[in-house]
C-alpha cells in the first residue's frame, strides 16, 4: 500500500487567508519546502530559512512551518517542538481585567489549590499552576487575562507539557469547565 501524502492543515486557515497573508497557498508552500529537503530540518531552521528567503515576519514564517510539519507527519496538531503538547481554552468575561484574573484563579483553585506564581504588574496579568506533583498530572496551567476593553476582558487558559495526544482533549474540556466556573463566580 502507498503511503498517502498529506497536504493540508488541519487547524482552519485556509488557502485563501494564507495566500492574502503570504501570497502562496499551502500545496505552494509545502511544494518549496519539499524542492529543499526540509522535511529533514529542524523546526528552527524551517522557520528561519522561510522568513530569510520569503520575508513573511515570524509569526506566518512559524505558522506555515507549523503547517507544513504537520502535513508531512513531523508534528501532530497541538504538538510542540519538543515532542509535548500543549492546549488552551478563552472566554471573554464583563469584567475587568483584575477581577476576571481573580475569578479565574478562583475556578482552577478549587480543584489546584493556589497558584505558585501570579503577575500583575504587567500589560497581560497572569496566574502559574505547574502541576508536577499534582496527581499524577503533568505540564502546567496558564491563565492569561488580557487589558480590559468596555468593562470585558478576555481570558484564556493554556495547559502546557501534556505528554500524550489522547491528554489534549480532555484537558481541553477541563480548562472551558474552570473558565465556565470563572463566568458564575461573584
Amino acid at each position: 500500500m502507498a503511503e498517502e501524502i498529506v497536504t493540508g492543515r488541519q487547524d482552519g486557515v485556509s488557502d485563501d487567508s494564507l495566500r492574502a497573508a503570504t501570497g502562496k497557498t499551502w500545496a505552494e508552500w509545502f511544494a518549496i519546502l519539499d524542492a529543499e529537503g526540509a522535511a529533514a530540518w529542524k523546526h528552527s531552521v524551517i522557520a528561519r530559512w522561510l522568513d530569510a528567503n520569503y520575508p513573511l515576519g515570524g509569526w506566518w514564517a512559524q505558522g506555515v512551518t507549523v503547517g507544513y510539519e504537520q502535513a508531512r507527519g513531523i508534528r501532530n496538531p497541538g504538538q510542540r517542538q519538543d515532542g509535548s503538547y500543549e492546549v488552551s481554552a478563552s472566554k471573554t468575561l464583563p469584567r475587568e481585567q483584575q477581577e476576571t484574573l481573580d475569578a479565574v484563579i478562583a475556578a482552577v483553585a478549587a480543584e489546584l489549590g493556589a497558584p505558585a506564581s501570579e503577575s500583575r504588574a504587567v500589560r497581560h496579568i497572569t496566574a502559574r499552576w505547574p502541576l508536577s506533583g499534582h496527581e499524577g498530572e503533568t505540564g502546567s496551567i496558564l491563565a492569561t487575562a488580557a487589558p480590559s476593553k468596555a468593562g470585558k476582558t478576555s481570558v484564556s487558559l493554556t495547559w502546557s507539557r501534556l505528554e500524550e495526544p489522547e491528554d489534549v482533549a480532555p484537558a481541553k474540556l477541563r480548562l472551558q469547565g474552570w473558565l465556565q466556573a470563572a463566568a458564575r463566580v461573584g
